[in-house]
C-alpha cells in the first residue's frame, strides 16, 4: 500500500478539523482540490492568505470585517435604534441573508453555559449594555437560538436590560424549539422577524 506525502495528510488533517468534515470528507476534499488544482486549490489558497491578512472582529459589534468597524456599524443608514443580537456571526450572516432587518446587530460570541463554565464575562455582554446609551438604542431584538442555553442567556439579557427602558423583543413564529438561525431559510427567517414579541 502507497504511503499518502506528509504534506497531503498534513492538509487532510487540517481540513478534518473544519465544522461537518471528517477524516473521510476531507480525504475527498483534498483529492479534489488537487485534481483541478488551477482551477480550485491555487484561487483558494491565494484567497485564503487575503482573509488571513485582512479579516478581523469588528469592535464595536463582533461581525467580520476587514477594518476595526465592520460595513453595518459604520452604516450610516443603519442607526434605526434596532440592534439585533446574536450568538454568532453565522447567525448574523443568516438575518443580513434575509434582507428584513435594516438595523445593526450584536455578536454574542456564544451563550451562557454552566456546564461549560461560560459567564457573562466571557461573552460580549458588558459590550451590549454599553451601547445601549452610546447609540440610541430603542429596541433590542433578541434573535438568540431557541436551545436551552440560547433562551438562558435571552433572560439573563432581558434582566440586565429591564432597567433602561429600552424595548425587547424575542423572535417570533417559524423558529423551532432546538432550531439554529443559520441552518433556516430566508422566509422563515424573516417571518420570525417581523412577528417578533416582546419579553
Amino acid at each position: 500500500m502507497t504511503e499518502t506525502p506528509k504534506d497531503i495528510e498534513e492538509l487532510i488533517g487540517i481540513m478534518a478539523r473544519l465544522p461537518g468534515l471528517g477524516p473521510r470528507s476531507a480525504r475527498r476534499a483534498v483529492l479534489t482540490l488537487i485534481k483541478k488544482r488551477g482551477a480550485l486549490m491555487r484561487p483558494l489558497a491565494e484567497t485564503m492568505g487575503r482573509v488571513a491578512d485582512t479579516a478581523r472582529e469588528c469592535v464595536n459589534c463582533g461581525n467580520i470585517g476587514t477594518g476595526d468597524l465592520c460595513g453595518i456599524c459604520t452604516d450610516v443608514a443603519r442607526a434605526t435604534g434596532e440592534l439585533c443580537v446574536v450568538e454568532d456571526v453565522a447567525d448574523l450572516w443568516a438575518m443580513e441573508r434575509g434582507g428584513a432587518f435594516k438595523g445593526r446587530y450584536h455578536v454574542l460570541g456564544g451563550t451562557l453555559s454552566a456546564l461549560d463554565d461560560v459567564g457573562p464575562e466571557d461573552l460580549r455582554i458588558p459590550r451590549l449594555i454599553s451601547r445601549m446609551a452610546d447609540e440610541g438604542i430603542t429596541e433590542v431584538i433578541l434573535a438568540l437560538n431557541a436551545t436551552v442555553d440560547g433562551q438562558t442567556t435571552a433572560h439573563y439579557i432581558a434582566d440586565e436590560l429591564a432597567m433602561t427602558g429600552v424595548s425587547l423583543t424575542s423572535l417570533a413564529q417559524g423558529v423551532p424549539i432546538g432550531g439554529e438561525l443559520d441552518y433556516l431559510d430566508d422566509g422563515t427567517i424573516s417571518a420570525a422577524l417581523h412577528a417578533r414579541k416582546s419579553m
